[in-house]
């Protein structure tokens, strides 16, 4: 089996984006694909999983932490927002759940105090058709003057690659919903310099790895950043290759196996509210899917990239 067809012999979620991104199939067959994501694999867990309150729960966790980052699953699987069982499952999300009294009692869609958590929550907002405008404001008012975010501002005048990533995919996804203004296209502009600016994982004073963790492929990813999630951003953002990108590039083309396919390097899952369907080590669908789009994405735009993709 080569590697699309592995895709394609899978759960809808990973199957619909593989049509779009990866094969010449017709729209109409992408679409018929993708209204199966309630119905069937992760998106169908998702679903049954919600509790009677609105909110997805796991055994010693807060509320918010599964009820949060199911949803961006849900969100990365492209569940239709217009299905009648999501919607009626985002309604009572929206109906029920409140934030800790500490941070408002503020309905889901609202967010809370960190910018971390609040641009997962924007993204959800504006993805399953709640974009919230207020929300949005706050945190083009958080970004901090080198362009990024940090959970832990003020008390950090630096931003951090992990909460900068979190709150562009929540901008990228608000400005599809309610359309860009100055104000928030300028701030993902700061945002996405700030990223490119470091060559996507080293440091900007000595060019050194920021991070070693920045360069496993993780996923799901929770708030972690690593080279594949953000190339992966930049690909959905539409944006040409920047030269800069292509150190990331070619790491990730490197880590492909001879399979064709791509290992789990790790796995965020400890905030879902099932188990997670892949092992750390094993040949990743979520992974392969992400890296092969991401690397058509520079193919089609070759002229952009560092040096030649392979």
């Amino acid at each position: 089996m080569n590697t699309i067809d592995w895709l394609l012999d899978s759960d809808p979620a990973i199957r619909w984006q593989a049509m779009r991104d990866l094969t010449d199939a017709s729209p109409d067959a992408v679409a018929a694909e993708r209204a199966r994501v309630p119905r069937e694999g992760v998106g169908a867990e998702i679903l049954a999983r919600q509790g009677s309150d609105g909110s997805w729960h796991r055994a010693g966790a807060p509320v918010w932490l599964p009820t949060l980052y199911t949803m961006l699953l849900l969100r990365t699987a492209g569940a239709d927002p217009a299905d009648p069982a999501i919607d009626s499952a985002i309604a009572r999300l929206e109906a029920e759940f409140r934030w800790d009294e500490e941070f408002g009692s503020k309905p889901f869609f609202e967010g809370e105090v960190e910018p971390c958590i609040n641009g997962g929550t924007l993204a959800l907002g504006a993805y399953f058709g709640r974009p919230t405008e207020s929300l949005a404001r706050r945190l083009v008012g958080e970004q901090l003057d080198d362009g990024g975010w940090n959970c832990e501002a003020p008390k950090s005048a630096r931003s951090s690659f992990h909460t900068t990533m979190c709150v562009l995919e929540g901008l990228l996804e608000y400005e599809r919903a309610a359309g860009s203004t100055p104000e928030t296209a300028a701030a993902r502009r700061r945002a996405e310099e700030y990223l490119l600016e470091r060559g996507l994982f080293r440091r900007r004073s000595t060019g050194e790895v920021a991070n070693p963790e920045f360069l496993k492929l993780a996923f799901p990813p929770r708030y972690h950043y690593d080279v594949l999630r953000a190339l992966d951003y930049f690909r959905d953002a539409g944006a040409e290759p920047d030269p800069r990108v292509g150190e990331a590039l070619h790491l990730v083309e490197s880590r492909q196996q001879a399979d064709g396919r791509w290992l789990l390097d790790s796995a965020y899952d400890e905030a879902l509210a099932f188990p997670f369907g892949e092992s750390a080590g094993e040949p990743s669908r979520w992974n392969t899917l992400r890296a092969l789009r991401v690397l058509r994405w520079c193919g089609v735009n070759a002229h952009m990239c560092a040096s030649p993709i392979g």
